[in-house]
């Protein structure tokens, strides 16, 4: 690191930011191609929803099983070498998925992909809190966790089903293996770039690595960001009844919020494909506005809680404000939506006012993550999602049933309910309550 007083801050710290939004975003990519790949499949192989909803378990049992791990392995190890090696294996399980010859080494590649990507954000979330000031840190959240993370998503429809399958006309296993190339490519310049603490990059000066501290929290020594050792069982010895309770109040909401964004992530194309029997350059294009509706929430979303912090000086309810009002909202378009269940353009145009306000709480979700985490933020994040994690397991198989037995509408009535009660969970959650009596935000 250089040590010149003198000189101005460098700006490495938004090289990271970049790496960070890279990453989201080539996560979501990669993630969403499945969903495009289902209709392809059952021409092929004349898979029911059912058996479909299946495989993706093989993705999120994965998924859930290893995040809790693999973040205290980030926590202990640090981010560089964990999230290194979660790329490599991430994307080696896409490559398995566009090589499969049969269902089996199909169920094999989702479950590898689900594997590398399981504990990304959990490392994501421990960037932010070593490397984003306070002021501003919810924003940046927002736009890696969520902005990036849809824009990754509309990528998906429109890179790989609009141009490269749709106008291109390749065939769906070589459009996959471009874009395991891309993720490869990445991978490298995560490499190459990031370190896992400020102090640690040879390229910040003095200037910034002081700005950072002076701006972010005033970690401690055991906090301070050179891949301290903190394992499950000091977190869990340092938590009181409160903080545990309102942990699990959090990932219940996380669950809830999850269980319903499975109808984006699995499901969109296959319902345009059987219901409106859209050819791929128009499905991209519709399956994308939900996603567009994300991403800029994701932004908004994160500035809005910034906003409200700063007028009221209420951390708890402001945040609170915005999750609730934003799950509320997507419940209530949702309902509407289904008015013009037979229009297609329209039912996605409600689609992306259901996705903008559904999504703009995930800002706060994240936000809140740093909050209560302290040096324990990736472990906090990992024990969080990994409850969600029971949701992505079972929402492919409950979808795929309720289509198959009762119809496309209850599946999205399903998702609607499911809106209003994560809602509702937002009343009892409080961001002020660290998970760690010794924590600070």
């Amino acid at each position: 690191m250089s040590t010149s007083p003198a000189s101005p801050p460098t700006s490495v710290r938004w090289r990271v930011f970049s790496l960070a939004f890279l990453t989201s975003a080539l996560l979501y990519l990669h993630r969403y191609l499945f969903a495009f790949i289902k209709p392809f499949l059952q021409d092929e192989w004349g898979l029911t929803n059912t058996e479909l909803g299946q495989l993706d378990s093989a993705f999120s049992v994965c998924y859930t099983a290893f995040q809790f791990p693999l973040a205290i392995a980030a926590d202990v190890l640090g981010v560089h070498l964990v999230l290194t090696g979660l790329m490599l294996v991430w994307c080696s399980g896409l490559a398995l998925v566009a090589w499969s010859p049969s269902a089996r080494w199909l169920w094999a590649g989702l479950a590898l992909l689900g594997t590398g990507q399981s504990a990304v954000y959990a490392c994501l979330s421990r960037v932010a809190k070593l490397w984003y000031p306070p002021a501003v840190r919810t924003t940046l959240i927002g736009s890696v966790g969520v902005l990036a993370g849809r824009l990754g998503a509309l990528s998906s429809s429109l890179v790989f089903s609009t141009l490269l399958v749709g106008t291109w006309g390749l065939a769906w296993r070589d459009a996959v293996w471009c874009l395991v190339a891309a993720g490869m490519v990445h991978a490298l310049l995560f490499v190459v770039n990031f370190r896992n603490s400020p102090r640690q990059h040879p390229r910040v000066n003095d200037a910034e690595a002081r700005l950072i501290e002076g701006i972010a929290d005033r970690l401690s020594p055991a906090d301070g960001g050179e891949g301290t050792k903190q394992s499950f069982g000091v977190m869990l010895r340092s938590m009181s009844p409160r903080s545990l309770r309102n942990l699990l109040f959090l990932s219940v909401q996380t669950l809830l919020s999850t269980f319903a964004d499975n109808i984006y992530s699995n499901w969109i194309p296959l319902f345009l494909a059987q219901v409106h029997h859209l050819e791929f350059k128009r499905m991209g294009i519709y399956a994308a506005l939900p996603l567009l509706g994300g991403a800029i929430a994701g932004l908004i979303g994160g500035a809005l809680n910034d906003y409200l912090i700063a007028v009221t000086g209420n951390r708890r309810w402001s945040r609170v404000a915005v999750a609730l009002t934003g799950k509320g909202l997507a419940a209530a378009f949702l309902f509407a939506a289904l008015a013009f269940y037979d229009a297609p353009y329209i039912f996605c145009g409600f689609l992306f006012l259901v996705k903008f306000f559904g999504d703009w709480s995930l800002s706060t979700s994240l936000g809140v993550v740093t909050d209560i985490g302290g040096r324990a933020t990736a472990s906090v994040f990992a024990f969080n999602n990994s409850v969600a994690g029971l949701a992505l397991i079972a929402a492919p198989l409950v979808f795929g049933t309720i289509a198959d037995s009762y119809g496309w509408p209850w599946v999205f009535a399903t998702v609607g309910m499911t809106y209003m009660l994560c809602a509702l969970s937002w009343l009892v959650i409080d961001c002020t309550i660290p998970v760690m009596r010794d924590s600070q935000r």
